[in-house]
């Protein structure tokens, strides 16, 4: 195989041979046959419908595939960066998943008692070979979820690496890189399963949290620095939602 084409092939988790993967690509694109615009559209076609939830059984393989990912409709970010993965290879764009550790991710008070940290290991985000080069893309927190919380959406324009933000439509301080775990042809999910378990004892044991998602989420942020010393700012909060 050539450097590129082991990232067109279907994997067990980035299944891009799935007949259902296959019908949802081809109604996204319809009416396009310029590669970047059906790129772009099978970016925020699953940002935006795929519904950010991570709710759900971490220790359940179908979580983290492509095809239970859609035919759930909804997913976490490992889960739905894969899904962006099979998308592409399906247009025939090489597609792999990279992770890395961020501090501040979206969170919820009863997922926060779950896993005791702001740290969240193996946050995933999609890398797509466009046109000579990888790009990052981040299909993860949808429209909605985004305007509840107080976060910008996460621009993709096909051309440049689109990463979470590091601050918050306030100003704050959210999202924080801390370790990149570099770029894999498909999900590794037994490499993932063990760390999980490791660093998220109480999360993994317990089936996963049940409700809504979305009407309990808050952002942790990190507040700006400001000139009183009593007061700098410097501390994680987590930052209530409050009802539209």
């Amino acid at each position: 195989m050539t450097d590129t084409a082991r990232y067109l092939t279907p994997g067990s988790f980035i299944d891009s041979d799935s007949r259902q993967i296959i019908a949802f690509v081809d109604q996204a694109i319809e009416g396009t046959s310029d590669i970047r615009d059906a790129v772009l559209r099978l970016y925020y076609t699953i940002r935006d419908t795929v519904i950010y939830d991570p709710y759900v059984n971490f220790t359940d393989p179908a979580n983290y595939r492509a095809s239970g990912v859609l035919t759930r409709g909804r997913g976490f970010c490992i889960g739905k960066s894969a899904l962006l993965a099979a998308s592409g290879r399906v247009i025939g764009v090489p597609a792999r998943v990279g992770y890395a550790d961020v501090r501040n991710h979206l969170t919820s008070p009863r997922l926060y008692q779950m896993t005791k940290t702001d740290i969240f290991i193996w946050h995933s985000y999609t890398e797509l070979y466009l046109p000579d080069r990888w790009i990052k893309a981040t299909p993860v927190f949808d429209l909605a979820l985004c305007k509840r919380v107080g976060l910008k959406p996460l621009e993709f324009d096909g051309k440049t690496d689109s990463l979470f933000q590091p601050f918050d439509q306030a100003g704050r301080r959210h999202m924080e890189y801390l370790k990149d775990r570099g770029a894999f042809a498909d999900v590794p999910f037994d490499a993932i399963q063990t760390e999980f378990l490791k660093t998220y004892p109480g999360l993994m044991a317990g089936g996963g949290l049940t409700g809504d998602f979305k009407t309990e989420a808050v952002a942790q942020t990190m507040s700006p620095p400001t000139d009183n010393p009593k007061n700098p700012g410097s501390s994680a909060s987590i930052s209530p939602v409050c009802d539209p």
